[in-house]
Parts: structure tokens; sequence; C-alpha cells
């Protein structure tokens, strides 16, 4: 997983506590736009019940043939190295390949041999060991931050440093290690690219805007960049991130990943350990928490999720039309709500002729989806209201 550091501080609510219940996720979509482990991502939401949309924001393009990577190894073994951080496993498992493919794998490996490598977390602890190399520190908090604090602690004078990145330049790191003297050599193993295939982003972005899905979920800082780049190319910039910042929750794996969206004033929902399966509890725990209208009408409990509602414990799907209906009557529980207030929300903005019809289909709908009767009631002439004591909110 290319996350770059796990949160320092984590929101309460967020990380691997008790495992959550097996359908937390019952009723609602979160899109995923991974690339890597999707599969497995996607499977951890469904298992918890959650509708997944895949929607693959970037793409992993090895360097084996790259001349950067070429002169960056021919750099480290032109003279002896003293630090080597490695950012993730697959970056340096990929360097010690193209290494293998130029034939001068056991180069490297003996000039790696004679330096201190500080791998950022134990998957590129795992990466180093399975090198025959061994490790000499890694940060508590498989942070890049510890491990730039970590060095700057120390006389970098003269040091020779290789730094391997992740696929994005590590500006700030860099810049710091070298103004404390260091000589750095950045080591550029992979790079990310816009997916192949860009509609399924383009199309969870129009979802996230219509407020059709209730979370997206990032797992790199790169498709989070991506996925602005993206919008910003469809004029929808500006609508994605007043989505996140009101009905659609975002949530990253980790600190860096929310990084791009933190500095846009999004609130980020994200996990005390920067791995899928904790990302995929936190969303577990956030959406029944934060994601649910609760109430009782007509004698009925109802839980009122993203794309389905809970009516005394049994999950019942609901189309668009009849959902956005019921939110907007669940918004004044026990009040009349006019019909021209409902022509709105509904999807495909039906014109003034045919809005009165597609209103009263929408509720005829929402009446068969819900199941038992009278929990929406007719007010002749006014509109309609869910069957409950009014909210006096």
């Amino acid at each position: 997983m290319p996350e770059t550091a796990p949160p320092e501080t984590a929101p309460a609510g967020a990380g691997h506590g008790p495992e959550t219940a097996p359908d937390a996720l019952a009723g609602f979509t979160v899109g995923v736009t991974a690339t890597r482990r999707r599969e497995e991502f996607a499977a951890l939401l469904e298992r918890r019940g959650a509708r997944v949309v895949q929607a693959p924001a970037i793409r992993l393009v090895p360097l084996a043939e790259d001349a950067e990577l070429l002169a960056a190894t021919r750099e480290c073994l032109a003279a002896p190295i003293d630090d080597v951080v490695v950012t993730t496993g697959v970056g340096f498992r990929g360097w010690m390949a193209a290494a293998e493919g130029w034939g001068v794998s056991a180069d490297v490996v003996a000039r790696l041999s004679g330096a201190r490598l500080l791998p950022r977390g134990p998957k590129a602890r795992g990466a180093v060991r399975a090198a025959g190399l061994a490790d000499h520190w890694t940060p508590p908090t498989e942070s890049c931050e510890e491990v730039k604090q970590y060095l700057l602690a120390q006389d970098l004078r003269g040091r020779r440093v290789a730094v391997q990145l992740h696929g994005e330049p590590l500006t700030g790191f860099v810049a710091a290690l070298r103004a404390a003297g260091a000589r750095v050599i950045e080591v550029p193993v992979y790079r990310w690219l816009p997916y192949r295939d860009p509609s399924p982003l383009r199309r969870l972005i129009a979802q996230t805007v219509a407020g059709s899905v209730d979370a997206v979920a990032f797992t790199s800082a790169p498709a989070v960049l991506a996925t602005l780049a993206a919008a910003r190319a469809e004029g929808m910039e500006d609508a994605l991130i007043a989505a996140f910042r009101g009905p659609v929750a975002a949530a990253c794996v980790g600190a860096v990943t929310a990084g791009p969206l933190t500095e846009r004033g999004v609130p980020v929902i994200r996990p005390d350990r920067a791995r899928l399966g904790a990302l995929a509890r936190a969303l577990a725990r956030h959406l029944p928490e934060n994601g649910v209208t609760r109430l009782v009408a007509g004698g009925h409990r109802l839980e009122i999720r993203g794309h389905a509602v809970v009516v005394d414990r049994e999950l019942k799907p609901l189309p668009p039309a009849p959902m956005a209906v019921l939110k907007r009557l669940a918004e004044r529980p026990g009040h009349v709500v006019a019909r021209a207030e409902l022509r709105p929300v509904l999807p495909g903005g039906p014109s003034r002729d045919a809005a009165e019809h597609a209103v009263e289909m929408a509720v005829t709908r929402l009446r068969r989806g819900l199941g038992p009767a009278g929990i929406v009631e007719t007010v002749v002439k006014r509109g309609y209201r869910l069957a409950c004591d009014r909210d006096e909110r």
C-alpha cells in the first residue's frame, strides 16, 4: 500500500479497535480509488455489507528501463553510502529487480550492506530482509517525518544518503537533509500516472457531487491528487470539495494520503494504523454513527442509510427517487412537506409538467419499498409527511 505515513493522531472512533458488526456498512455505497489491492479492499468493505464502486485513479509504472533509476543506481555504486531510506517495500523490491536486470544486483547489495538501512515500516523492513540485508532502525510511527527527524538529530555533514522515492518527489524531506549538509541521492523506482481508462473515476466524481455515494476511500496521496485533477478537468473540483465537506465522507489510509484534502479544508476519516483493514473498520464505525437518521414513524423503527432503509431491523434497498423523497421528509419528521419542495430532490430534474406525476410515483414506490403501511401519510392538497411525533428541533 503506497501510503507514506500513518497519522500522528487519529480521530475519535477511527482505528483498529473492536471488530465492527458484519453488516455495519449495509445500505451504504463506498467509492474505492485504489489500484493495487483494490479487490482485497473492496472485499473488506463488501464483507461488511457495503455496495462498492471501483474507480482506479492511478497506475503504477515501474522504471526498470528508466534512465533516472539507472543513473541513481550508478551514483550509489560510485562511492560508499552512509544511509539508505527505504520508503516502501514494493519500491525497494522493484529497485532490486531492476538491478538484477542490469547485472549489478550483487554490487548493489554489497554497497547497501555497508550502509545503515532505515525502512519506514514493516513492509519496507521485510523487503530489506528479503534481499539479505540488515535493517538498522524503523520509526514506531511508520512515518517519513520521524525518519527525517532521526537523521536530522545527527551530524549529516558529508554523509551520502540514498532516499528511495515512492512515486512522487519527497521535496521537503530531501531539502531538509541537504540543508543539514547531506549529499542526497534520490532513487525514483516507480512513478504514478493517471489510470488508463478515466471513465470509472469520472463517474465516481459525478456520483460524489450528486451525493449518490456515502464515502470515497483513498490509499495514496497520488490517488487523491489524480481525483482532484480529473474533477478539475471536468469543471467539478469545487463541487467535489464541497461534497467532501458536506454529505460525502472522505476516508484516507493515513496522514500523508489525507494531506491534499486537509489542505483544502476537507475533514478526513483515517485510522490509527495505515492498513487496509483498519481503514475498512474506520468506515464501518463512522458511517453508521454519522450517516444514519433514526426515527419512529407509523409505529415502526426506521434507520435511513445511504441507499437503503432499515425497517424494524430489515434492510430494504430503495431506488434513488424514493430514497431522495424519504430523506427530504426525514429532515422534518412529522411535518408536512409540500410537493413543490420534493420536486428538486428527484434525480434528473423533471420538467414542471412532469414533476407532479414524478413526485406521486416516487412516493408510491417509497411506500411499496418500505413495506408496512402508515409510515408515509398524504395530507390532502398540502403534501406528505412521515407519521411520527413532530420534531421540534
